[in-house]
């Protein structure tokens, strides 16, 4: 009998504990979140994630390089999380659900299709920078175009700039996730590269600036499809001294036929009308049509003063590019 009490008296004491501390679960409901969002405004909503997100990126950003300052100096940080690249994609990730949840609910149903804004910030009818607007496309499209933004940034800056200010803070010189990106792609001749390298190529100079140096080169490399290749693919040249930008690409070849190496130019089909002489057309991995010339044969004179005081020249036989020919803008 006293055993029955006790247990009753432990059964009873269990069920008072748990009254007392289990808290009642409230549900949430679709409508419900609806109705918010109609008392407060999409627009308000919109602009308290985006101003999380770009609190959060900041955060994260500005932890890293405080990580990476205490290493340098000796001190043991305890890292939490993986690679910023890792979380930039997860973020997008989560953003991506949520612009679908958005679209779904907050839009009547309607779908929703962000404006494709290219490498230079284009695209048709766009500007330059964020083409219709900063938050165009919503938080993803800020993001694809930050990214890409970041991407032409790495691919133009030269390899021996040193990064200053709050670029050099923020961005650090391989160009953040987008400058990851595309490091990581153009060495595999990947279509993300690709696509920068092409807007860089076709692109107004005083807006994209030129990919110059050895990113030149292994950038042709990626444009003309060889990096792509199977390994031990024959006839594959290589480049030097490369330049790209503004319709135009220029630089020296070496082949097996010209193993000194010859210069060539290639021009933007589009942008520029056919070049005199002898030329051929060569398509880059994303399509485009490019006129390329190598150096011919030219008379090179050289003027010196002659023993009777009159002006002579010296000839000789050099290799030269043609004349580059007119732009179709300015014809």
């Amino acid at each position: 009998m006293k055993r029955f009490k006790k247990i009753l008296f432990l059964a009873l004491m269990v069920a008072a504990l748990s009254c007392l501390f289990c808290q009642p679960a409230f549900a949430i409901s679709e409508e419900e979140v609806q109705a918010q969002v109609d008392a407060v405004g999409k627009e308000a909503v919109s602009g308290n994630v985006l101003i999380w997100f770009m609190c959060a990126i900041g955060f994260l950003k500005v932890s890293q390089k405080i990580d990476s300052f205490m290493a340098s100096l000796g001190v043991n940080v305890g890292h939490t999380g993986g690679s910023m690249l890792a979380e930039a994609m997860i973020a997008a990730r989560g953003i991506g659900g949520f612009r679908s949840f958005a679209s779904n609910h907050f839009s009547g149903g309607r779908s929703s299709h962000s404006t494709h804004v290219s490498a230079s910030g284009g695209g048709k009818g766009g500007g330059a920078g964020f083409g219709a607007g900063f938050a165009s496309g919503g938080l993803a499209g800020v993001i694809k175009r930050n990214v890409t933004n970041n991407a032409v940034k790495t691919a133009t800056t030269p390899s021996d700039a040193k990064p200053s200010g709050l670029s050099g803070l923020v961005g650090g010189a391989a160009g953040g996730v987008g400058g990851h990106i595309y490091s990581s792609s153009v060495s595999k001749g990947g279509s993300f590269a690709n696509n920068v390298i092409g807007s860089v190529a076709t692109g107004n100079i005083t807006q994209m600036g030129t990919i110059t140096g050895d990113k030149a080169v292994e950038a042709l490399h990626s444009y003309m499809g060889h990096a792509a290749l199977e390994p031990g693919a024959e006839n594959i040249p290589t480049y030097q001294n490369v330049e790209i930008g503004g319709g135009r690409i220029t630089g020296t070849e070496v082949t097996p036929e010209h193993p000194e190496g010859i210069a060539f130019g290639m021009y933007h089909a589009d942008q520029y009308v056919a070049p005199e002489g002898q030329y051929t057309t060569v398509h880059a991995v994303d399509g485009t049509a490019w006129y390329k010339q190598y150096a011919a044969d030219a008379v090179d004179k050289t003027p010196y003063m002659a023993p009777d005081g009159s002006i002579a020249y010296n000839e000789s036989i050099v290799k030269k590019l043609p004349p580059t020919p007119k732009r179709k803008d300015k014809i």
